[in-house]
């Protein structure tokens, strides 16, 4: 397809702006996908406000966005698994499929991903996006593409899940109950987790929380978590946490429920990069502590847990913005953090409004 396309680029820090550019050529194994919902990401934010995550520094113009979803609209001439009109989720990270993690089938950790909006790599808040084929997820009817945007964030919620061995009969915490807090909730629910419970300071994303079917909540600033665990668990613990906020207090809260020989899986990044935790406790209860970079092997399983009814994506989110509204986008989600669960970009003629 020949033409242009609006793309909206981070301009400097809390600096939206647009330019025209090319729509994207495909190559013999790739698609051309018109995009329809991309989820703003905390990551997304990060950069809009600091201009930085760790060594990843952004140089503008920069494009955000790596939650995607969208209608092919081209197809090269290898591709077999797509055609014309089929609605997609996109894996928004390209890995070299020859390193030792990518042979061993852990491509998440591949030393060379090309991942959308981690810089120098642009992203996707933008109206077409070429991807490889095999990257890009055919949707069932049931499930519309504002749903395929946020297979992303709820790919990491089972990559979690799965990471601590959640299965039936357990009694499971997630600490923040955010985006990633939330997806997680409702992935150890559909693994068949017994009980969930989900801890924040934020009122209105507890009340997110038992609206997508946590067994309970707890406000960790009107309440002593430790206590209130104790007391839900008759003094034993649970039997897996899932920590999503990265603050120390979290995390030191999440030694303190868990049950001896159990099981906690850190997902959060802190501010600093750095924590001083109670070694010495997960010692003495032989906790296995797991860890989480983004995801691999996830989507199927994700998109088939939306379509059955397991996982209600459409209710984490609570704000759609369209593309020529980015800049407000960006500034309401940065400036309203208690409010909103997940702001979504909508570009074109999406289906979804709010």
């Amino acid at each position: 397809m020949i033409g242009k396309m609006k793309t909206a680029v981070m301009l400097g820090i809390g600096k939206m702006g647009f330019e025209e550019r090319d729509i994207p050529q495909i190559k013999e194994d790739e698609v051309l996908i018109k995009l329809e919902y991309v989820g703003i990401c905390g990551s997304d934010l990060h950069y809009y406000e600091r201009g930085t995550i760790g060594d990843y520094v952004v140089k503008p113009p920069f494009v955000l966005g790596h939650e995607p979803g969208g209608t092919v609209v081209e197809v090269g001439e290898k591709v077999k698994n797509l055609k014309v009109g089929d609605r997609v989720a996109l894996e928004p990270g390209k890995t070299c499929g020859h390193c030792e993690f990518c042979r061993t089938g852990r491509y998440n950790l591949c030393p060379d991903v090309v991942f959308f909006a981690t810089p120098p790599v642009d992203g996707v808040f933008q109206e077409y996006v070429a991807h490889e084929a095999d990257l890009c997820f055919k949707l069932p009817d049931n499930v519309s593409t504002l749903e395929g945007a946020l297979i992303e964030p709820l790919a990491v919620g089972f990559h979690a899940a799965i990471q601590g061995d959640a299965h039936l009969g357990q009694k499971a915490v997630v600490m923040g109950s955010g985006c990633i807090g939330l997806v997680s909730m409702m992935a150890l629910k559909a693994r068949g987790v017994s009980e969930v419970y989900v801890v924040d300071i934020m009122e209105k994303r507890l009340q997110k929380a038992m609206e997508l079917g946590a067994t309970g909540v707890i406000n960790g600033a009107q309440d002593k978590v430790e206590e209130k665990i104790n007391e839900l668990t008759e003094g034993k613990g649970v039997d897996l946490v899932i920590e999503t906020a990265g603050t120390e207090i979290t995390t030191r809260q999440a030694i303190n429920i868990a049950k001896k020989g159990s099981a906690i899986v850190l997902v959060g990044y802190s501010k600093t990069g750095e924590m001083t935790l109670p070694m010495s406790l997960v010692l003495d209860k032989e906790l296995t502590l797991k860890s989480v970079f983004r995801y691999r092997h996830i989507y199927p399983m994700a998109i088939e847990a939306v379509s059955q009814g397991k996982v209600n994506l459409k209710g984490i989110v609570t704000d759609i913005f369209d593309l020529d509204d980015v800049q407000k986008a960006m500034d309401y989600s940065v400036n309203n953090k208690a409010d909103i669960v997940k702001a979504v970009i909508r570009i074109g003629s999406g289906e979804e409004k709010r």
